[in-house]
């Protein structure tokens, strides 16, 4: 035997990672020196599991920075369990500071993740993400590998404090742009507030997009229970994080890949999930889109009649009063979990990343107070109060509504639609003094959508206009084929498809066309006459826009990505690839 086989572990030349380090010959002498010029020591190419550490770190997605610390703290549970860790990055897909959006970019993350784990000599996989975009596209470029695989999302910040209150991110900056447009705070006085609401590292610590796809990763089944909620700065999540490089190679040694834990049933729990967190209609596009990698049928009707028995249990900001340490706190997610185990709304038996089944990785886990986390006997809001998905001549193909969000009057609604043909066009004007809107105004925002935009920004919650925000309004109806940050709230309808950009029915509505929105009922239409033989009329007038792109990521996204029904992920990306090592070079 060679120096490098020595202690080779039985059974060991089926992993993966043998057919580099374990190669006889020039190949195996190209890998394994080359390798060696980090300060490992032959013994680390004894068969022993290789775990890749794909972390999203950057300064420039400031919810991960701080990512290359739990990175370290993965590899000593890895170490501790008897494999051997390597770290690499992946791009970071932030919303806070990418533009036009970080949708554009979530496709081209998954690409990148799924080449780097099938190109390079690994057996598992723990995927380091904390923004909104990094956690779906994570999971989807994993799922399309199907290596054991285990999500470590970097946490929500601390809660933001401003003058004796809290004051949640994302949520807290929608409140303060309309108090400084009424007057109510001064521009100095915003300048400060920035400061109190982001004060540590982590994710959005309301119940936005970012918390969101953290609770529903834990919920599919990919994290370890539990670690969706620890604040960043909590000496908890690193132990969550080493705790998941141990797991991961038990995960290899028992060759349990996301193919087995991401079922229908998983989806389902995770859709229910979400309904009782009060969470992001950016879920439905992200589940959607990760079904998609795994086979899973997912329509966006299953997002409505899952939730519909599912009340609020959790009283968080945007919806609520209190933010994710404070969810924490009282139980964290496993809390949260194990009462909707206990009142028979999830399929209990559901294996997850730790090898057991969801309702037994609960089992202990107790509420601690009522106030965060309620109880199924008194919720926070009513079984129905999730996100509902309407249909009509609208939206043929589908929108959607977080009524949690919403004002409750606005849920049945009629009114004349004032039409932007994009959210640019609406913001020049929305300050206008003379701006032909009132109350009961619709404003219908359209090219907004994958294609429009490109990318599907979130934009769709756009601020009042001026005049009636001065005026005491406080809430009117929206309608867009965008999507709407976690952390918005108001009464919004979104992700309308078909979108305007590739002639859906947004792209034909008419200043003063009478838009009915009726989320009992569950449509949203034009209330016209003969309605569908006057859009057929208008469709044969209607032209589209030009393409802005033709080359460059941008004119790829364009031409391949699909409809918000279907997640808004590229149609060649569906299904799984595998793990099949790729040919030797050497």
């Amino acid at each position: 035997m060679t120096e490098h086989q020595h202690a080779q572990a039985p059974n060991n030349t089926a992993r993966r990672s043998q057919a580099w380090f374990g190669a006889s010959g020039r190949s195996g002498m190209v890998y394994r020196s080359w390798m060696r010029n980090q300060g490992f020591g032959p013994d680390v190419f004894d068969g022993r599991p290789v775990i890749g550490i794909a972390t999203s770190a950057s300064e420039l997605a400031p919810c991960n920075a701080h990512l290359t610390r739990v990175a370290e703290a993965v590899k000593r549970g890895v170490w501790q369990a008897g494999g051997f860790p390597l770290a690499f990055p992946t791009m970071a897909t932030g919303e806070t500071l990418m533009r036009p959006t970080a949708m554009l970019y979530r496709n081209l993350m998954a690409m990148e993740v799924e080449e780097l784990i099938r190109a390079n000599p690994l057996d598992g996989v723990v995927l380091l993400s904390g923004c909104d975009k990094t956690t779906p596209a994570m999971l989807m470029g994993a799922a399309s590998v199907d290596l054991p695989a285990v999500m470590v999302t970097g946490g929500p910040m601390l809660n933001g404090k401003y003058r004796g209150q809290d004051v949640g991110s994302g949520t807290h900056v929608w409140k303060f742009e309309e108090d400084l447009k009424t007057g109510r705070m001064t521009q100095e006085e915003c300048f400060f507030a920035e400061g109190c609401m982001a004060r540590s590292n982590g994710h959005c610590m309301t119940m936005g997009t970012a918390s969101t796809m953290a609770c529903v990763a834990e919920a599919l089944g990919m994290q370890l229970p539990g670690s969706a909620t620890w604040p960043a700065v909590d000496a908890r999540r690193m132990e969550t994080a080493q705790s998941a490089g141990r797991r991961v190679v038990e995960l290899v040694h028992e060759d349990l890949r996301p193919s087995r834990i991401l079922t229908r049933e998983a989806f389902e729990n995770a859709i229910r999930v979400n309904a009782a967190i009060g969470g992001s209609t950016n879920a439905v596009l992200h589940l959607t889109a990760l079904a998609g990698r795994v086979g899973v049928d997912l329509a966006p009707e299953d997002f409505d009649s899952l939730a519909r028995a599912v009340p609020t249990l959790l009283n968080l900001m945007p919806s609520g009063a209190y933010l994710m340490e404070d969810f924490c706190y009282a139980g964290g997610l496993p809390a949260l979990v194990n009462e909707l185990v206990r009142g028979g709304l999830l399929h209990g038996e559901q294996i997850t990343v730790t090898g057991r089944g969801i309702a037994e990785n609960v089992a202990d886990a107790e509420r601690i107070g009522t106030d965060v986390i309620t109880g199924l006997d008194k919720p926070f809001q009513a079984a129905g109060s999730g996100t509902a998905v309407l249909r009509g001549n609208l939206c043929p193909d589908g929108a959607v509504i977080k009524q949690s969000a919403a004002s409750p009057r606005l849920l049945t609604h009629r009114g004349p639609a004032r039409v932007f043909d994009s959210p640019e066009a609406y913001h020049e004007v929305a300050d206008d003094p003379d701006l032909d809107v009132d109350e009961n105004t619709v404003l219908v925002i359209r090219n907004a959508g994958p294609r429009g935009y490109p990318g599907m920004p979130e934009v769709s919650n756009v601020p009042l206009p001026a005049k009636l925000l001065k005026a005491g309004v406080t809430d009117m109806v929206r309608v867009c084929d965008g999507r709407m940050s976690g952390t918005g709230y108001g009464t919004v309808v979104l992700h309308v498809t078909p979108e305007a950009a590739v002639g859906g029915p947004l792209a034909l509505v008419r200043d003063g066309d009478p838009v009915v929105l009726d989320v009992p009922n569950r449509t949203l239409r034009l209330d016209i006459e003969d309605a569908d033989a006057e859009l057929e009329r208008r469709r044969a007038a209607w032209t589209p826009p030009p393409r802005p792109h033709t080359s460059g990521y941008a004119w790829l996204y364009t031409e391949h990505v699909e409809q918000a029904d279907r997640g808004a992920d590229f149609g060649f990306l569906r299904g799984c690839r595998g793990h099949e090592v790729p040919r030797d070079s050497h």
